[in-house]
């Protein structure tokens, strides 16, 4: 069966030497290689205001905590994600507000946030899911007309681009993911991108207590409680290895995502994606909209090609309240359908999906 998503695992000669030496160091806490890891997204990125932590759930509370989010407000965000984008918003205390989503795409609808934004609403919360990337001009015009700050959710997104600028470049946090099956991972881990140098400084902080690890432990004054949300040594020494992978895997994503939207555009009862060309959307899975999807789900399985949805739309779960009335999600969600085309799908296997997708369903 060619799986939805797999992990990328280095070489075991490139990484099992790495990991040893830290572990049999002595050091396996945040430290040395924790900064060194840092080091090199920060060059990814261009920016030295980036913080990793434990997971990126764990960076979507600390912004949100930045932001000064509790109870009594409001956050504007989307069903279509994986839980924690949502699950994070409710340890605040504050209540989500569910914003419909472009129904040729499944991305959140900026004409439906700025419909829900009141004199509650703390921030506004954008996915780029599957790997596809949101308008973020239309939602920069929104920050600065309301005066909401923006959290981009990046999990699905490593190494896609808008208006060439890796995402984050145009909010006041943006949210990255190392989870297992993710572009990179740690095993797990996250980062936060921030805008201020305050900011930076309050996440460097948060995420280990409140104390500051540049300051000796004994000379330490904790002004604000935080967290145990810091990495450590032996998840980032992983993603260090991860690192000389980078571009091949995510480039492997992207050639394959586009390999699919262009033999399968004009297969009759599918609909590609239209991505919008300011955009290098990263296919964390390939993503399409089908006619008689679970006959095509059967189709695709029976030929050894998992096919899922995925993610439940969130506002299912009775812990988020009771489904909200999103006709673009309806439409969206009754038709798009999910298959692998990361660094496992080699050349033989795109054309054989394809292939398995023209025979009809």
């Amino acid at each position: 069966m060619i799986p939805i998503v797999k992990p990328f695992i280095p070489p075991s000669d490139d990484l099992m030497p790495a990991l040893e030496s830290v572990l049999y160091s002595g050091y396996i806490a945040q430290g040395d290689r924790v900064d060194f890891f840092e080091e090199k997204l920060r060059l990814y990125f261009n920016t030295n205001r980036l913080v990793t932590v434990n997971s990126g759930t764990s960076a979507l509370h600390l912004a949100l905590c930045l932001i000064g989010v509790s109870k009594g407000d409001e956050v504007i965000s989307t069903p279509l994600t994986a839980e924690p984008t949502n699950t994070a918003i409710l340890q605040t205390g504050a209540k989500i507000v569910w914003a419909d989503v472009e129904p040729t795409t499944g991305l959140i609808s900026v004409e439906s946030v700025e419909r829900l934004i009141s004199d509650r609403t703390k921030a506004i919360m954008v996915v780029h899911y599957a790997g596809m990337v949101a308008d973020m001009n239309s939602f920069s015009v929104l920050k600065q007309k309301y005066g909401i700050p923006i959290i981009e959710d990046c999990a699905h997104a490593f190494g896609a681009e808008y208006r060439n600028e890796k995402l984050g470049f145009y909010s006041d946090y943006a949210v990255y993911s190392f989870q297992a099956i993710k572009h990179i991972t740690t095993i797990d881990g996250g980062l936060l991108i921030v805008n201020t140098e305050d900011d930076y400084e309050r996440a460097r902080k948060l995420r280990w207590f409140g104390l500051d690890k540049s300051t000796p432990r004994l000379e330490n004054n904790i002004r604000e409680s935080g967290y145990k949300y810091h990495m450590n040594n032996v998840n980032a020494e992983i993603g260090i290895i991860q690192m000389k992978y980078l571009e091949r895997n995510v480039q492997r994503y992207i050639d394959n995502g586009n390999y699919f939207d262009k033999t399968l555009e004009s297969v009759d009862g599918i609909t590609t994606i239209d991505y919008s060309k300011e955009t290098l959307p990263s296919y964390w899975l390939f993503t399409c909209l089908v006619e008689n999807r679970e006959s095509f789900i059967d189709h695709m399985n029976a030929n050894g090609i998992a096919c899922s949805t995925l993610h439940l739309r969130n506002d299912r779960h009775s812990v988020f309240g009771k489904k909200a009335d999103l006709p673009g999600l309806d439409d969206f969600y009754s038709k798009f359908i999910h298959w692998g085309c990361g660094h496992w799908i080699d050349t033989a296997d795109r054309q054989r999906i394809v292939e398995v997708v023209k025979s009809g369903w």
